[in-house]
């Protein structure tokens, strides 16, 4: 049955009076309890090795947008990740100056112990933006020190192979990628000069310009034979109404005179056109029947001597309307020749249209192809530069760089609790022990030790509380014991202190 709190107090003090031995026991055991804990407890060294990240030397800014120098993100992670690498530890597993002569010639189970110890005591702490902290605890002072300094070194000089070797096989893989595109290029620009060299009807531009070219030309040449149709027309119905003769008198000289002006006239047109142009080709049509002419009227006046007169002749004017129809007859012939080469042309550009038509999808898949490669490849020539100036940084030594800020310090006192601690706490302890029993029985005992527990249980008043009686020999009896407990209880106490102070003082060790 539980104390009332405002019992409680008085309650425990009766309980260590009536159990002054078990109290003076356990206080006796608690103290020296925690007093060889402390003597036996296995203290810790600890000796750490502080980097600085150096990201802003004078060269990154320099190098702005030309290289791009080696990052590493959440430094203190990755930094722990590059120690419990297997090819580190081990060199720090198998280093004689920290393990010994035999360290590199122990089992694999020694060895894998080894590593374990080493990763279970690593540490790497963050120390701000630009530092952090590779530590090492250990119960030999020396091997914290000497291990927390070894791991530092190995981190810088792994750092920096590591470095080299990302810049280096970056350079390398885009090197490479730069000359598979070479090839490709180089092969894409092949099928296109070969696309080209086997189809020369040009661009669709071209041909549509050629087309419209044709188009204005066959509707002039159309718009021309109109008007040499309705020439032609004109002059058929004038020469209905011209008579082919006339009577006059003739004689050889006019036929002479009309010859030499055609003669004249087709020397004119020679000068301009070949033999086959059609004028030419009527005009020495005209002479050669104007010659026939001229001979028969020669023949005629050596039989008939004498002026003629009242003859009937060829007609000038219907000669030269006659003349002319032919001129537009030729012409008219020459327009349709024109228009159905015109047409034929059409045709054969309609033709010419729908292979460029079929060969465009083509086209523009071979220079898509080409200028996709082009802007790959010339990114990676601008990156393979980067690459090869960051490469040129690592190697020596710019960019992102590590170094040892703080050397690591051989620890003169244990990390954590100490003797000190554990020597005062054992005494405050082994005091409170006897209290803090007597409270948590109190709490259990099932017995009635105040009326508020009676009169909460039964819910009824006491009417009296009859109190403990002592005799005076009881009294006596108690007092002795009292002052014997007391004695031994300092001399339990001096005993500690001596024990502590021996400790500290390094005569018990």
């Amino acid at each position: 049955m539980a104390v009332p709190l405002s019992r409680l107090p008085n309650e425990i003090l009766q309980e260590v009076r009536a159990r002054k031995w078990l109290a003076l026991l356990l206080f006796v055991l608690v103290s020296f309890g925690v007093l060889a804990a402390g003597f036996l407890w296995p203290y810790k060294y600890r000796s750490e090795t502080v980097i600085f990240i150096d990201d802003q030397n004078i060269i990154r800014p320099l190098m702005e947008g030309s290289a791009v120098a080696t990052e590493i993100n959440d430094t203190a992670s990755a930094a722990k990740e590059l120690l419990w690498s297997r090819s580190v530890i081990e060199k720090v597993a198998t280093d004689e100056d920290i393990f010994g002569n035999d360290a590199a010639d122990v089992g694999r189970e020694k060895l894998e112990a080894r590593v374990a110890n080493l990763k279970l005591n690593l540490s790497v702490v963050p120390r701000g933006d630009s530092y952090f902290a590779i530590g090492f605890q250990s119960n030999s002072p020396m091997k914290a020190f000497q291990i927390a300094q070894r791991m530092g070194q190995l981190f810088i000089e792994e750092t920096n192979k590591r470095k080299r070797s990302e810049s280096r096989n970056a350079y390398e893989f885009i090197n490479n990628q730069v000359r598979s595109y070479e090839k490709q290029l180089a092969s894409a620009e092949a099928r296109l000069q070969e696309f080209l060299s086997e189809n020369v009807d040009g661009t669709e531009g071209d041909a549509n310009a050629r087309m419209d070219n044709l188009r204005s030309q066959l509707e002039l040449a159309q718009l021309q034979r109109s008007e040499l149709q309705a020439r032609r027309r004109s002059l058929e119905f004038e020469l209905t109404r011209v008579n082919p003769t006339i009577q006059q008198g003739r004689s050889p000289d006019v036929y002479q005179a009309r010859i030499s002006a055609m003669e004249e006239q087709l020397d004119n047109l020679r000068l301009k056109y070949h033999d086959t142009y059609p004028d030419i080709v009527i005009l020495r049509e005209q002479l050669q029947e104007l010659r026939r002419q001229r001979t028969r009227e020669l023949a005629n006046q050596e039989l008939n001597p004498g002026p003629t007169g009242g003859e009937s002749v060829s007609n000038p004017v219907f000669q030269d309307i006659q003349t002319e129809l032919t001129a537009a007859r030729a012409n008219l012939q020459t327009i349709n020749s024109r228009i159905n080469s015109f047409q034929k042309l059409l045709a054969d550009q309609a033709i010419r249209m729908e292979r460029i038509q079929e060969n465009k999808a083509q086209y523009l898949e071979l220079t898509r192809d080409m200028e996709v490669n082009k802007e790959i490849y010339d990114d990676l020539l601008k990156r393979r530069e980067r690459a090869r100036v960051s490469m040129h940084l690592d190697v020596e030594g710019q960019g992102l760089n590590y170094r040892i800020n703080e050397k690591a310090q051989f620890p003169l006192t244990a990390s954590g609790p100490g003797f000190p601690v554990f020597a005062a706490l054992g005494l405050f302890l082994g005091m409170a022990a006897p209290f803090g029993l007597a409270a948590g029985l109190l709490q259990i005992d099932p017995r009635v030790r105040a009326r508020e527990q009676l009169e909460e249980t039964i819910e009824l008043p006491v009417l009296a509380h009859l109190p403990k009686v002592r005799t005076p020999y009881e009294q006596r009896r108690d007092r002795r014991v009292s002052i014997v407990v007391g004695v031994f209880a300092l001399i339990a106490t001096a005993a500690y202190l001596g024990v502590a102070v021996a400790v500290l003082l390094g005569m018990i060790g």
